[in-house]
């Protein structure tokens, strides 16, 4: 039905990439293009080697719009999976618009000189995807993505009127590694420490960075403690279920884990500005990165599991309601399926449902577009098929 263009060749595409390939008969041709071909090359025997499936691979520098350009006009996509880096969202849809391709991604934009990020640069598309017939689905990762789908879900099928929103993030697995973050560490490292944003009574409230904390727990794992950090899901959903009260965003982290990155800050090491060293000019946190443990190569000997989800309440018929949505993975059966742990397995999969719910027809509109603000019936039905079952709650205690 469709020919597909994956850019990344990280964990997350390394995912997409399998999932694509086991959704054969949707995707019809599929390339892999990274920086580094080689990268997009072992992939390419991987899947081929388990699926039958090939995968053409190409060299690109998402950075440059000229280089997306030329390869876009040569492969003729019907739809692009971005699942670089967030620096590379406007060049990608740029090239987009400038070839009639269409557009999908797992994170929006930030600037590389600056550690924030919102959806403003990438609403500011809308027009232009619009007048020219294409679709933009942005934030199709799990948090975004699946968490927004959730949420529209419960809006649609449980809630007159949702009040209260807390998306919970919690990764209880075990790399064995002293430090490493589970995605790419500048881009990781630099939206945990930022100072937390949650919205309450119509406006933004702002704390500290790890200021609000407490122990919540999390089916089949117990207590973690969870801390408010501000993640971009939050900016779409309270302009798009208007009636909402008050939105938060929560994620655990160890001790250790906090320990090390109170450390990288005090020493200058998460700093985004160059410095200069023996003559050359580098970027801390680019250095640190080099220097971390590759987020692709955690999976072997990951344990343990993930559990992501919504706890919402609101009302119902007139009564009050509470409601629990949620995922749990587990990084071995991630890596048994794809060679990747379950941080990369749980964003690779939505990208590629939301990827089919465009070549299928059941999420393809002119525009620039928030996962929340298709339907998201057909989304979950293949969220359980493609890996990442779902367990509904209701009339729970949500702890918050």
């Amino acid at each position: 039905m469709g020919k597909v263009l994956i850019i990344g060749a990280g964990g997350v595409g390394t995912v997409v990439v399998h999932k694509v390939a086991q959704n054969h008969a949707v995707f019809t041709e599929i390339m892999l293009a990274s920086r580094t071909k080689s990268k997009c090359d072992v992939i390419a025997a991987d899947v081929k080697q388990r699926y039958g499936v090939n995968v053409a691979t190409a060299q690109v520098d998402a950075d440059n719009v000229n280089e997306l350009i030329a390869l876009f006009n040569d492969y003729k996509p019907e739809l692009v999976i971005n699942v670089a880096l967030p620096y590379q969202d406007l060049t990608i849809m740029d090239a987009c618009l400038a070839t009639g391709v269409n557009y999908l991604d797992t994170a929006n934009y930030e600037p590389k000189d600056e550690a924030h990020f919102e959806y403003s640069w990438q609403w500011a598309y809308q027009q232009r995807f619009k007048d020219a017939g294409l679709t933009a689905i942005l934030g199709c990762g799990f948090d975004p993505g699946v968490t927004s789908v959730f949420t529209a879900y419960a809006a649609k099928h449980h809630f007159d009127e949702i009040h209260y929103l807390d998306i919970v993030d919690c990764n209880a697995g075990d790399h064995g590694k002293a430090f490493a973050t589970n995605f790419n560490p500048e881009i990781n490292i630099r939206e945990v420490t930022q100072k937390g944003k949650y919205w309450e009574n119509g406006q933004w409230v702002e704390t500290e960075p790890h200021e609000i904390h407490k122990p919540l727990n999390y089916p089949e794992i117990g207590p973690k403690e969870s801390y408010v950090i501000y993640h971009e899901e939050l900016e779409s959903l309270v302009k798009n279920f208007p009636t909402l009260k008050r939105a938060r965003f929560w994620m655990t982290f160890g001790q250790e884990y906090l320990t090390h990155l109170r450390v990288i800050q005090n020493i200058g090491m998460a700093r985004i500005d160059e410095v200069e060293y023996n003559g050359v000019k580098i970027v801390p946190i680019q250095f640190l990165k080099a220097v971390l443990p590759n987020p692709g190569d955690l999976g072997e000997n990951y344990t343990g599991w993930t559990s992501i989800g919504c706890r919402i309440s609101g009302i119902k018929d007139g009564k009050p309601k509470t409601y629990y949505i949620y995922n749990n993975c587990s990084h071995e059966a991630a890596f048994t399926e794809t060679g990747t742990q379950g941080v990369s397995y749980t964003t690779g999969v939505p990208a590629t449902i939301g990827a089919l719910m465009f070549m299928t027809g059941q999420w393809r509109q002119p525009g620039v577009f928030n996962v929340e603000e298709f339907n998201p019936d057909p989304f979950l039905e293949q969220l359980g098929k493609q890996g990442l079952p779902w367990v509904e709650l209701t009339d729970i205690d949500l702890e918050l």
